[in-house]
């Protein structure tokens, strides 16, 4: 079997992209723990599939690199939304997710040659079950320290739908990445209190609408990007007045986006993330049971210009963390 399939990335968050008829056609599991090998074209993040919706203009599952699968993922769901978008000469659309319908829209570029996609990140949850989380008798963690986790750093949960952990963090902390790995390899480990393994991010403020996000993702490790991380980050940043504008800059090691916040009396929020849909490389994939191999492969012109807009991210993180 030949399968046309995509490279392609948000915010430097990469993935293949397949398009399906039949969500049973492969072992989706098995195609994405290959697909992300790093020995092979340098691996991916994830695998995106595509497939027919009864209920939204289409269907978006997403596999991690280890297997798994994921509810949602922002970055992945810009990438579906400008595949089909483009597919059918639409300018918004609503696409569905494991746990949502979402809306998705074409945006004006961010930079020339940027192709520019906003998706709605929903639902929002606080409450501990929705991650799930345990700690203590509480049914929410927010801007609190778990001494299990650090004595000094404090943590909100959040589920978007996925779950997230975020610490507001001092710049050393960001500068070295060791004391986020060892606290996330534990969540992300045999452990009482994130039994599923959680997301962890931590967040350097850099002014009332610009934040940095690092993101270790459950069942990846540390990304360049990650959507709904970042679209949690710039929520929790103006619930705890680290930031005051509707529309937050976020900063991160694979470039930037921009995240809409809307934040009602009700406790509704109306969140948006709005970035790049790359296409690195077109390829064919030959499969033979649950034996793959590339057959071929193009390279697209895309990566030239999203490099261009990256660079101020990675001088950024020079000037703040240093190398």
């Amino acid at each position: 079997m030949i399968l046309d399939i995509q490279k392609v990335h948000g915010s430097g968050n990469t993935f293949y992209l397949y398009e399906t008829k039949n969500e049973k056609e492969l072992d989706w599991a098995n195609l994405a723990i290959w697909l992300c090998d790093k020995d092979i074209e340098d691996g991916a993040d994830g695998l995106l599939v595509v497939s027919p919706s009864s209920i939204a203009l289409a269907k978006m599952r997403v596999f991690n690199a280890d297997g798994t699968e994921a509810s949602m993922c922002g970055n992945g769901l810009r990438c579906v939304a400008r595949y089909v978008l483009e597919k059918h000469n639409l300018l918004e659309a609503q696409i569905e997710t494991m746990k949502a319908i979402l809306h998705v829209a074409k945006e004006q570029p961010l930079a020339e040659g940027i192709p520019t996609y906003s998706v709605e990140i929903s639902p929002v949850s606080f409450e501990l079950t929705s991650l799930p989380m345990k700690y203590e008798n509480k049914t929410t963690l927010i801007n609190e320290i778990n001494v299990e986790l650090d004595e000094q750093l404090q943590f909100t949960a959040i589920s978007v739908p996925n779950p997230h952990l975020i610490s507001f963090v001092p710049k050393d902390l960001i500068a070295t990445s060791s004391h986020q790995e060892k606290v996330a390899s534990f969540l992300n480990g045999p452990n009482s209190i994130c039994p599923d393994g959680v997301n962890v991010s931590y967040v350097y403020t850099m002014g009332p609408d610009e934040i940095y996000v690092r993101t270790f993702e459950r069942g990846v490790g540390f990304t360049n990007a990650c959507g709904t991380a970042m679209t949690a980050s710039a929520l929790v940043s103006r619930l705890l007045n680290y930031t005051s504008k509707e529309k937050i800059t976020v900063m991160n090691p694979g470039g930037f986006v921009k995240c809409m916040v809307g934040i009602k009396q009700d406790e509704q929020y109306n969140l948006r993330l709005i970035g790049n849909a790359t296409i690195t490389a077109l390829y064919t994939l030959k499969s033979e049971g649950a034996q793959y191999s590339f057959e071929s492969k193009e390279e697209t012109v895309e990566q030239l210009a999203y490099q261009k807009l990256s660079h101020e991210a990675k001088e950024k993180h020079k000037t703040l963390f240093g190398d």
